[in-house]
């Protein structure tokens, strides 16, 4: 049959299963005639029919030779070649041998293994040119059973019996072929609408990883995938912020939904972006509130200077872009270093969060700091503090922690020396 479209490692073994399933066909057709050629010597020599005889001898060397020469070099397709015109052309020398049809009781029936073979082992295309073939020479018998006869006992002449025994044997041989091409074909398009409900099927999986890796960090979304059970991790050491946006509330007052959520979707993706860019995690966004994490991915070791640099940058996106500054819009931020519990909970509209001080603190910060503000805690402030600017320490009460000393990061130091820091206000 006809390969059919497939990827992957799963096409390649697919290939190789259907090749095998050709080449043993084959095989065992080939062992087959050679039975059945062992019969044709026993009997045409027992009949005397010596110069008969040797006709399927002739077969049967070339045919174990062909069959050798493929165990020994791989080459189907010659072997293919060979066999498939044996089976054609052999049964009708022999028929001619013989005499007629009749006398040679129809041998040339096997010839119909070459066409029926090429669509097995070749596919429905390569199966025509064998198949026109082996009526031409159908037709080529019947002309000559009609010249050569001689009359039965009956009164039929040999010419009459001889034509019509070569139509009987063209029609009924037309029947099986195209019973057996209509089933070839007819599994050949059942085989592409497979392959195309597979192709959809694909393009859905992906869109649904997709969305999974929108709403999951990629290692989470991997065990959800495999089919983990509850999902909670501790983690000793991460950099938690917290941006809000200032001014917001009111301006929505003024604007339509359409425009509110266009507003925020260019906000929370162009937040997005920059997490992409400093290789931090996206958490959640609470109404006009974002909420980013460094540190859950162990191979990225300065995730609080990129939770620094994306605070800044986001401060400056808001300020400076193009479709934004005429909102005279601000945020502030919270960032604070720490141990946090993190985990996927609800079965359905599933979330992953954060839990911990750490948290807590990140997002009383952000509720102390006003509009351009961004707030650090006393341990983010000592991992950073020679990269970056501050205003000097201050000290607030922060709900439920008492006073607290805190640091107002104002810039990176050398801008220079980090060009991803830099924001274009073309974007």
């Amino acid at each position: 049959m006809q390969k059919f479209l497939k990827t992957g490692v799963g096409a390649e073994t697919s290939y190789a299963q259907e090749d095998k399933l050709q080449q043993d066909l084959l095989i065992f057709s080939c062992g087959f005639m050679n039975l059945a050629v062992v019969l044709w010597l026993g009997i045409y020599w027992i009949m005397g029919l010596h110069f008969s005889a040797n006709v399927p001898l002739i077969y049967q060397v070339i045919s174990v030779t062909s069959l050798v020469h493929f165990l020994k070099t791989g080459k189907f397709e010659i072997f293919r070649f060979v066999q498939l015109s044996l089976f054609l052309f052999v049964p009708f020398i022999m028929q001619w041998s013989i005499g007629s049809a009749v006398s040679a009781s129809g041998v040339m029936l096997w010839a119909l293994l070459a066409p029926i073979g090429a669509l097995v082992v070749s596919g429905w295309r390569d199966s025509v040119p064998w198949f026109i073939a082996y009526i031409v020479m159908t037709v080529v018998s019947g002309f000559f059973d009609y010249y050569l006869g001689t009359p039965l006992d009956n009164g039929v002449s040999m010419k009459t019996v001889g034509l019509f025994f070569a139509l009987n044997f063209g029609v009924m041989s037309s029947i099986v072929y195209f019973l057996v091409r209509y089933f070839v074909v007819t599994m050949d398009k059942i085989k592409k609408q497979l392959d195309q409900q597979h192709q959809l099927l694909a393009e859905e999986q992906q869109k649904s990883e997709r969305v999974l890796l929108n709403v999951l960090p990629s290692s989470i979304a991997q065990r959800l995938k495999n089919h983990q059970g509850l999902i909670a991790d501790g983690h000793a050491d991460v950099t938690v912020m917290f941006a809000d946006l200032v001014n917001f509330t009111q301006l929505t007052e003024s604007l339509a939904p359409e425009q509110m959520v266009g507003l925020l979707n260019i906000i929370f993706t162009g937040f997005d972006e920059l997490c992409e860019k400093y290789r931090v995690e996206k958490i959640k966004t609470i109404g006009d509130a974002y909420m980013a994490v460094g540190g859950l991915n162990r191979d990225n070791s300065n995730y609080t200077q990129d939770i620094a640099d994306m605070a800044l940058e986001m401060r400056d996106f808001v300020v400076h872009h193009p479709e934004l500054s005429r909102y005279k819009l601000g945020i502030h931020c919270g960032v604070a270093t720490g141990p946090v519990v993190a985990g996927v909970i609800g079965t359905k509209r599933f979330i992953y969060d954060l839990w911990g001080d750490t948290v807590n603190v990140a997002s009383r910060l952000t509720d102390e700091a006003i509009e351009g503000v961004i707030q650090v805690d006393k341990t983010t402030f000592n991992r950073i503090k020679h990269d970056y600017a501050f205003e000097p320490p201050a000290i607030i009460n922060v709900k439920g922690k008492g006073e607290m000393v805190i640091h107002r990061l104002t810039e990176r130091l050398s801008d220079a020396a980090h060009p991803a820091r830099a924001f274009s206000t073309a974007a």
